[in-house]
């Protein structure tokens, strides 16, 4: 019956295996428990490799990062990063064949040609091409019950709105389109690599993209086998610079009314789901995540 007495492990693990306490306490954790955090996340066990994270100002005021890792197969080599993202709602629009659109079951995963890696097109007989500035997505899946690990052979399917806040499959006027919906498999090194296109800010959200990680590539067919729903944002200053483009007139507005704080995702913290960013508007954005699971 008593449970107070078995260390600091059992009680970080207690706590993150209660939903309301689980952010709270990766950001006490990021703001300075690193001790703990070695024991939660990272098992306290030792490296098989090396990767180096950095960050640097730009002139519009983003922030870049580079994420580099070696590996010799599935779950080997390591991240600097190594907390589990958060498990975030899919939303009303996930494609995933979890729910419904005018046109019956969505499920983008089952379409022809949806492993791809640029998911500007739509494909499977839809026509529609997705309008904005450029955006490279980077992602590295690491394992935070194996030393960081990265992960190879996993799935990240990956999809978000168009530059007017509308969801291919869903809302009006795209139900016939599927583009900005994409699967892809992690690499030697844990890594997947999206081409697309700035998202919009529609009314109510900060800007936003929604992932969901799969134990393979098998397996990415059903939003029953995934072990990860999580989103990422971007920061303000990257957000307000990209909204000058042609195209965004309408993000203006909406990112006026809405804030981290205020957003009924990011309310709680953003600083396990913030991209690193690099490149501009003009030449088109790069952003890097790691994505830390437990497995």
């Amino acid at each position: 019956m008593d449970s107070h007495d078995h260390g600091l492990a059992h009680d970080l693990t207690t706590l993150l295996n209660t939903s309301p306490n689980r952010r709270q306490l990766l950001r006490w954790l990021s703001a300075g428990g690193a001790t703990a955090l070695s024991v939660m996340a990272c098992g306290g066990g030792s490296t098989t490799a090396s990767s180096t994270t950095t960050s640097t100002s730009t002139t519009s005021g983003t922030t870049s990062g580079t994420s580099t890792g070696t590996s010799t197969g599935t779950g080997t080599g390591t991240s600097t990063s190594c907390a589990v993202i958060p498990e975030e709602t899919a939303g009303p629009y996930p494609g995933d064949g979890s729910n419904s659109s005018t046109n019956g079951i969505a499920n983008a995963l089952l379409l022809s040609g949806i492993v791809r890696s640029d998911i500007r097109a739509s494909i499977a007989g839809a026509s529609g091409v997705a309008a904005g500035v450029p955006l490279t997505i980077k992602l590295q899946v690491v394992n935070t019950k194996s030393s960081c690990a990265v992960l190879s052979g996993y799935a990240v399917y990956l999809w978000h709105c168009n530059r007017d806040g509308l969801y291919s499959m869903y809302s009006a006027g795209v139900t016939g389109e599927n583009y900005l919906r994409g699967v892809q498999e992690t690499d030697s090194s844990g890594n997947v690599t999206f081409t697309t296109i700035f998202p919009g800010c529609y009314d109510g959200r900060i800007p936003h993209v929604h992932f969901e990680i799969y134990p393979s590539l098998a397996k990415a067919n059903s939003a029953s086998n995934k072990i990860n729903t999580s989103q990422f944002t971007f920061p303000m200053a990257t957000l307000n610079e990209a909204y000058q483009s042609t195209g965004y007139s309408a993000s203006v507005t909406n990112l006026a009314k809405i804030s981290y704080a205020t957003d009924n995702v990011f309310s709680d913290g953003t600083s396990l789901q913030m991209v690193s960013v690099t490149g501009s508007a003009a030449l088109g954005y790069v952003v890097t995540l790691t994505v830390g699971v437990s497995v």
